[in-house]
């Protein structure tokens, strides 16, 4: 008795270690991902939670519309088994990298994800209503906000002839609506799925409560911007269409189409007429660009001064950075727009 006691001891001392070594060879095997900006890292963080963490390219304080690639990206892109990436609309500097360097990869493009809503380019300055029924195209996911009066008429959508925009017809800032973050996450999935199999149910189960995390917030952004969806603002440039179709906010004007560009005088003077004839409102500044430029639409006006980070510049990347990001969005409107004249 004392012998096989001893044995099992013994046995179970040894597989131990062999658990540990198990562990640790999975956490090995783990693919390497990358992601090009902060709001497709946080979703691919959350879907690989406890698998690995996904590789970010445009970090810290850089924008996807003024990034230069560094020797670092280009190491990470060789390594890569998954890159994740809205699309060359958003990301124009990855497009000869991917080529060049990323053929051992599977590239997962996020603006091709089935169930997203896409809205048109605006030509940017003062957004005047018309009738525009046919200026975005919208799939229905299950969760598609009803009947919209300002952005789906917020001017015309026409993407061509914009210099800012070359690579398509549609307004990238795709992830400013949690329905289409739903649809990402989805394609996000299959993809981790299909590249990295042995892990698929651990991927597939992250999905589950991000799917659900994602219809909470949902909720919650519209309940914070419902007392001031009807006030209206200027924004630094047109990134918000998805957010303004999703909540029913009313962004008036954009200072440029892409920060790509710095608008003229005349833009800035068109600009600086709207938020005068729609009295007392707030023009939002954003933490990569120029505030001198919200200075000058401000200069001599009643209206109040904000900041929106649609790229989550100021953000650390992580599996919560979306939620973060929405959430600042919606409390810096309402923040600014309650504010009293």
């Amino acid at each position: 008795m004392k012998l096989a006691t001893s044995l099992s001891l013994a046995l179970q001392g040894l597989a131990l270690p062999a658990l540990l070594l198990a562990g640790t060879a999975h956490g090995a095997d783990a693919p390497v991902v990358v992601t090009s900006i902060k709001p497709v890292h946080s979703l691919v963080a959350a879907i690989m939670q406890g698998v690995g963490k996904p590789e970010l390219i445009v970090d810290g304080a850089a924008s996807p519309h003024t990034y230069t690639m560094k020797p670092s990206n280009a190491s990470a892109l060789q390594s890569a088994k998954v890159v994740f990436w809205v699309g060359p609309g958003l990301e124009a500097f990855l497009e000869k990298p991917l080529e060049a360097l990323g053929t051992d990869a599977s590239i997962a493009e996020l603006d091709k994800a089935q169930g997203l809503t896409k809205l048109k380019f605006r030509e940017g300055g003062a957004f005047e209503a018309h009738d525009d029924g046919d200026g975005h195209e919208a799939h229905d996911h299950g969760k598609e906000a009803d009947g919209h009066d300002h952005a789906a008429e917020a001017g015309d959508h026409d993407a061509h002839g914009h210099d800012d925009h070359g690579h398509g017809e549609f307004d990238t800032h795709l992830w400013l609506d949690p329905m289409n973050a739903k649809a990402m996450a989805d394609e996000i999935t299959t993809t981790l799925v299909a590249a990295d199999p042995a892990n698929a149910l651990t991927y597939q189960a992250n999905a589950k409560v991000l799917d659900d995390k994602l219809d909470a917030l949902d909720v919650e952004i519209a309940g914070i911007v419902s007392p001031i969806k009807d006030k209206p603002f200027i924004v630094f440039h047109d990134a918000y269409q998805y957010f303004e179709h999703r909540y029913k906010v009313r962004v008036a004007g954009s200072i440029t189409v892409s920060p790509e560009s710095i608008p003229g005088a005349e833009r800035i003077s068109e600009i600086h007429k709207k938020v005068g004839d729609l009295g007392a409102t707030c023009v939002f500044a954003e933490p990569q660009f120029q505030p001198r430029l919200v200075d000058v639409v401000l200069e001599g006006t009643k209206a109040k001064a904000g900041v929106l980070d649609p790229e989550a510049a100021t953000l650390d990347a992580g599996p919560d950075l979306y939620f973060q990001l929405m959430r600042g969005i919606a409390n810096n409107m309402k923040d600014c727009l309650s504010r009293e004249s």
